[in-house]
């Protein structure tokens, strides 16, 4: 990678953070993310204690989905009474904000602007309370005529969208299921593991002023089946997936360590990104190769340990993007870190909340107070975004860097890591083995059927149906002590046109 050494108008630094939760004793007087972005960007002023807005040259804000407006990044800039010369608003993805905050340090190194700021908002849990009770929100009109962003069913497999594998909470198993057997792990273990993980993001939510559910969870609350925690996808409760049904707003101030002097800012207040990285996989998750572990999450951790050394263990501090468990315990493992390890400065999109693409912008905002909180001088920001498809690490640092590299994709290493995926066929029969596999259940708790990636006899990969009828299957795909992967069974087409599976 090239990197220069940078004068002191060059050197970027975040100097402001700020976040606001709202929870409205009435449904009408929810704020709309765009009051919530402005909002927290004024917060982030205050924190940073210097006129700075005026001069934002750089806004970025993250793609949200709970309400829709045009050029909303425009009528921002409108509100904030600035006229930034790159203003940008993205596409759907949960590691744009530590994309953005990327790129914005990277601006400033290039003195392309002095002010940048990123942030990001949502109002799901408002948006969706006013539809259910059919109140009229007083919010910016809803952009009926603006496309809604691509997503999802956009990307994927049409067999894939008829089984219902095509949304995170019921594609995410298929990594859960595929690593721990790679790990050697039975159902039992890799559960336990995701217990006590998500027990640890909890206990930081519980002090965490902005989290949305501030309670200490034990493992066996977050991993037991029950009335208020009912299964969503095997093996996941609803304890175990993000919660996007709340209202949050965050948002940061980045400028040059010239500017912040002459603006006053205090040089303990400084937080310096020393670099990063990113890489993706193909965005229809069935032409991956296998899902056992990412080769663009492992190409961008490991990057970043070079950052610093070469080993995980150099960061004092880490947040690991926590949809579902399968993330953080494979970047874990890649970043050489213990079942012990403390995983979030913020708590988590299960218990902190999920404001849907934004989390990470939440997590920077709480990272930049623990660097400055003394005892902690480095920190790893690891955000991802679609199918365990988008990838974007940053190290910040209380530290300055010697130099910022503008290189940032490591797509080229994730590539090289990356096998011949197999073909993908809609329609099979004979005998066909087990790659991976869910059970998706209904909101009463009941399994509404099973699906199973499969390797057919001719080496190719079809998705199949086990139906919520076949219970001797199911119960063996279902085995705590023992992995599904690998099974072998019997494949049929069904009166739909699709396959199902039968264990031998």
């Amino acid at each position: 990678m090239t990197a220069t050494a940078l004068p002191a108008d060059r050197i970027p630094v975040i100097v402001g953070v700020g976040e606001i939760v709202d929870r409205p004793k009435d449904i009408a007087e929810g704020l709309e993310p765009l009051a919530l972005l402005e909002q927290a960007i004024r917060r982030a002023e205050n924190d940073a204690g210097a006129k700075l807005v005026q001069d934002i040259g750089s806004l970025d804000v993250v793609n949200f989905l709970s309400w829709r407006y045009r050029d909303p990044e425009q009528l921002l800039a409108q509100r904030l009474g600035v006229t930034p010369s790159h203003c940008y608003y993205g596409p759907v993805g949960g590691e744009s904000p530590i994309r953005y905050l990327h790129e914005a340090a990277l601006r400033i190194a290039r003195g392309e602007c002095e002010v940048a700021v990123v942030c990001g908002a949502e109002a799901q849990s408002t948006a969706t309370k006013a539809e259910r009770a059919g109140v009229q929100l007083p919010w910016t009109p809803f952009a009926h005529d603006v496309e809604e962003p691509k997503r999802g069913a956009a990307f994927q497999n049409p067999l894939a969208v008829k089984l219902g594998v095509f949304r995170p909470v019921s594609v995410y198993p298929f990594y859960e299921v595929a690593s721990a057997a790679k790990w050697g792990q039975t159902p039992r273990q890799a559960l336990a593991e995701s217990g006590e993980l998500w027990s640890r993001f909890s206990a930081v939510a519980a002090y965490n002023p902005n989290a949305w559910l501030k309670r200490h969870f034990t493992p066996e609350e977050i991993t037991t089946a029950s009335v208020d925690n009912r299964p969503i996808a095997w093996p996941y409760t609803k304890l175990m997936v993000a919660n996007p049904m709340v209202n949050m707003g965050a948002a940061l101030i980045l400028t040059s360590l010239a500017k912040a002097r002459a603006s006053g800012i205090a040089d303990a207040r400084m937080i310096y990104p020393l670099g990063g990285a990113s890489a993706e996989d193909p965005r229809d998750y069935l032409t991956r190769d296998q899902f056992a572990e990412s080769h663009p999450q492992n190409a961008v951790l490991q990057a970043a340990m070079d950052l610093v050394g070469g080993k995980g263990t150099a960061f004092d501090v880490i947040e690991l993007y926590s949809c579902f468990p399968c993330v953080p315990k494979m970047a874990r493992r890649t970043l050489g870190l213990g079942a012990d390890v403390e995983p979030t400065v913020t708590g988590g999109l299960t218990f902190f909340g999920a404001p849907l693409n934004t989390y990470m912008t939440h997590a920077a905002c709480a990272m930049v107070r623990r660097l400055r909180g003394g005892g902690a001088t480095r920190g790893l920001l690891y955000g991802q975004g679609g199918f365990v498809t988008k990838h974007h690490a940053l190290v910040i640092s209380r530290e300055p860097p010697p130099s910022l590299s503008q290189d940032v994709s490591v797509q080229a290493d994730a590539d090289r890591r990356r096998a011949a995926a197999p073909d993908f066929v809609s329609e099979a029969r004979g005998h066909g083995k087990v790659e991976s596999f869910t059970a998706l259940y209904d909101r009463n708790g009941e399994i509404e059927h099973g699906v199973v990636m499969l390797r057919t006899e001719q080496d190719t990969r079809t998705l199949a149906r086990v139906p919520a009828q076949d219970q001797v299957t199911l119960a063996q795909l279902m085995r705590p002590d023992r992995t599904p992967v690998s099974a072998i069974g019997t494949i049929s087409m069904s009166a739909d046109g699709v396959p199902e599976w039968r264990a031998n």
